[in-house]
């Protein structure tokens, strides 16, 4: 009991009264019999003197505590009253300091802004009046530096809003006075400087008027009135300080090209000159016999090189202050400046007059075109060294080293332009081929090395040890050759063309080979579309150039059935697997030929029968005036094919030739037939005459035909007229009826197997027997055979 009481007085969970209380539970519960009434009674009086013990300590800590709070109380009563205070009286006064002194800070900031106003002033007229001082002494560089100050201070006057001065605009205008004097004084040094004697002519651009163009640079300062003047350092740098020197160095840039650089590069003639005198450096030019039509750009290289430095020497070498906003880091040459303005015209025209021309139009020519591209790094790296060119790689660089593109596209260009020429020029100018003729190229190399030899030993082996199969009648060698006749020699020269074109691509770069062949297939395209339009009015009025032009078109597509396998294992590997053929083409030019002829057949067949509508049907031939008629157009005919056969004569093919007279002439027969067979009413005297008539075309038709030059070597084709005119035998078996009895009709009849039911057919004939006889027993006994 003693240890829990103990346990709980310190833990401080009990007070005194609490303490005696719970004693006093826990004696009721001690039983008396065991004498723990006593020990309890003890333990009671300990702890009440614990507790009056510990009571004593704690009464002046409370005291305390009591006496802090009451302190307390006190100052936040202070605190309070002292707030009150501030609030009613200090803020009061704060808030007018606070005005106070916000009145007098903007009051500060207008006395600063107008005192940097002021001072801006003062710097502007102290700038304008140093300025004034060194142009007066000549000092142009430390003038043009006072003028941008005082720009500079008016910048910064006209910027600042709410202080819009009347002054600043006078301001203005003297330092815009003062600047325009600046530049005048600045261009009168420059023109003693740098001084252009150019010819009076406006015309800058004949060879007469560059040669009294001069340059004079002067060497040395003038001195005037004992005041040595300003060299070129000064002037230049004054001109770069007021912004003005990109616009001078323009100016003289293009009077450069213009009056020295470009008539260099374009007259060969021309060699620059120069004389050094005492305070003057001299550059002119002199005329010598050009060599060639171009100059090489070897030598204008050399010559534009002595142009720049003589210009670096007297003019160009000059270290210039750039502008911050101009040049990042300030210090540039002029050299440097002249190039950016005048470099990327003077290039284009180095390429387009002068590497241009130097391109070679032939492969084998191209190793040679190594010293031209030598020489172009030369020439860009001796303007390099003066400081005229930067970075790397030019235009014109790029032009000289891409000579295999250039030599290819220039090629090309010249390939299309010489065919153009020749589809344009005259068809009627001919030269003659035969089975024998070949285009005039040196042999190409065989396929495959070595391939000819393995050829042999195969061949002897077959020889020795096999029996030979192959047959014994053998194809003419001229089975797949064009057949004699005449084409127009331009275009003769139009494939040759084509042949040199192939063979130059043989020995060419990939690229170019490619080009090439492309190029030579345009050749023929162009062809196909020029000259059936340039020329298409004669092709339309004159059979000769229609002739002329179906073989020329045949004889294209004859070689253009070999021509890519002529060339196809020596072009690029990309042309090697099938893409070398001009076979496609083929079908297109025989059919343009075809075309051509054909139209001009139409033409003939017109004339001829319009000719033979004037023969009034062929009828009444009693009548004399009938007869003249027919046989006036029976004579235009004739004489129609006679002059169609001179013309055709040793230009068509002879099959070609045979066969379009045959088809010609067996129109007017045909048409000769169709009207005499359709008349109703033939008198034995209109027979006699219609006979008269048809043994003339007879006679004389095969005359016609007179294919080569030679006579005699005619005899053959006229005598194989019925061959190539249908209608040949159908107008003598007419001739026949015309002059026969009803027996003789009905005898060549057969009952429908003679010659002339071959001709006729049973209606045709009876319509011919009731025109030519009188209704009577025999004539219907003859028209009842005829079925």
């Amino acid at each position: 009991g003693s240890l829990v009481a103990a346990v709980l007085a310190h833990s401080g969970r009990l007070d005194k009264e609490d303490l005696g209380t719970r004693i006093g539970r826990l004696s009721r519960r001690v039983h008396p019999m065991n004498g723990g009434v006593l020990m309890l009674r003890l333990f009671q009086g300990e702890v009440c003197n614990m507790i009056n013990k510990k009571y004593n300590e704690f009464l002046p800590s409370m005291q305390s505590a009591e006496d802090l709070v009451s302190q307390l109380e006190g100052l936040s009563s202070n605190i309070d009253l002292l707030k009150a205070g501030i609030e009613n009286e200090v803020q009061q006064d704060l808030n007018i300091a606070v005005a106070e002194f916000t009145e007098l800070k903007q009051q500060l900031e207008r006395d600063t802004l107008v005192l940097s106003i002021l001072k801006k002033l003062q710097e502007f007229d102290t700038a304008i009046k140093e300025y004034s001082t060194a142009l007066l002494e000549k000092k142009y560089v430390a003038a043009a530096q006072q003028l941008e100050k005082a720009r500079s201070s008016l910048k910064m006057l006209e910027s600042r809003k709410g202080f819009e001065l009347k002054i600043l605009k006078a301001l203005g205008t003297e330092l815009t006075v003062q600047t325009q004097n600046m530049l005048y004084h600045l261009g009168e040094e420059w023109q003693k400087l740098a001084v252009w004697k150019l010819p009076p002519s406006k015309e800058s651009s004949s060879l007469e008027s560059v040669m009294h163009s001069e340059l004079h640079l002067r060497t040395v300062p003038l001195k005037e009135e004992e005041i040595a003047g300003p060299p070129v350092a000064s002037v230049l740098q004054a001109f770069a300080v007021l912004g003005e020197l990109h616009t001078k160095l323009k100016i003289f840039g293009q009077l450069l090209l213009k009056y020295i650089l470009k008539p260099l590069i374009s007259y060969p003639c021309l060699q620059p000159f120069t004389e050094e005198q005492s305070d003057v450096f001299i550059l002119r030019f002199k005329s010598e016999e050009p060599n060639l039509d171009h100059s090489s750009p070897m030598e204008v290289f050399d010559k534009i090189k002595l142009i720049f430095e003589v210009l670096h020497k007297y003019l160009l070498n000059v270290p210039l202050e750039q502008p911050a906003e101009d040049k990042k880091n300030g210090r540039v040459t002029l050299a440097e400046l002249l190039g950016d303005a005048i470099w990327e015209e003077l290039s284009d025209c180095l390429i387009q007059n002068c590497l241009v021309n130097s391109i070679p139009t032939n492969s084998s020519k191209l190793e040679q075109y190594v010293e031209v591209i030598k020489s172009t790094e030369e020439f860009e790296k001796a303007l390099k060294d003066m400081q005229f060119l930067k970075g790397d790689m030019t235009d014109l660089l790029k032009y000289a080293r891409n000579v295999n593109s250039h030599f290819a596209n220039k090629k090309c260009q010249d390939v299309i332009v010489a065919a153009r020429n020749l589809m344009t020029s005259e068809i009627h100018n001919t030269v003659k081929i035969t089975p024998d003729s070949s285009v005039a190229l040196p042999r190409l190399p065989d396929p495959g090395a070595g391939d000819h030899l393995k050829m042999q030993k195969t061949s002897k082996l077959l020889h020795n040890n096999m029996v030979n199969l192959e047959n014994e009648t053998k194809l003419s060698q001229y089975t797949f050759s064009l057949p004699t006749c005449r084409i127009s020699s331009s275009v003769e020269k139009l494939m040759e063309l084509a042949y040199q074109t192939l063979l130059e691509a043989t020995a060419s770069t990939d690229q170019c080979c490619i080009q090439l062949f492309y190029s030579v297939r345009n050749i023929f395209q162009l062809f196909y579309d020029v000259v059936p339009t340039y020329h298409k009015e004669n092709l339309q009025k004159l059979p000769q150039l229609a002739a002329i032009h179906h073989n020329n078109c045949m004889y294209i597509a004859h070689h253009l059935l070999t021509l890519g396998h002529q060339f196809r294992y020596r072009l690029t590997n990309i042309l090697c697997d099938g893409a070398a053929t001009f076979v496609d083409l083929v079908p297109g030019f025989r059919r343009l030929g075809m075309e051509c002829f054909l139209a001009q057949m139409r033409v003939q067949k017109g004339e001829i029968l319009e000719r033979l509508s004037s023969a009034r049907n062929f009828s009444n031939m009693d009548d004399e005036e009938n007869y003249c008629a027919a046989n006036k157009a029976i004579r235009q005919v004739l004489h129609q094919l006679k002059r169609l056969g001179k013309v055709w004569q040793d230009v068509l093919p002879v099959n070609v030739y045979c066969k379009a007279m045959g088809t010609l002439l067996n129109t007017a027969l045909t048409e000769i037939v169709t009207r005499i067979a359709a008349l109703e009413d033939i008198s034995a005297e209109d027979a006699d005459r219609l006979y008269s008539l048809c043994r003339t075309m007879v006679e004389e038709g095969p005359q016609v035909f007179t294919p080569l030059p030679e006579d005699d070597k005619n005899k053959k084709y006229q005598e194989e007229v019925p061959v190539y005119v249908q209608k040949w035998m159908t107008f003598k078996e007419l001739m026949i009826i015309l002059q026969a009895n009803l027996q003789e009709i009905v005898d060549q009849w057969a009952d429908g197997k003679g010659p002339l039911a071959a001709e006729f057919s049973a209606a045709e004939v009876k319509s011919l027997i009731r025109a030519l006889f009188q209704n009577t027993e025999r004539r219907a006994a003859a028209l009842a055979k005829i079925k």
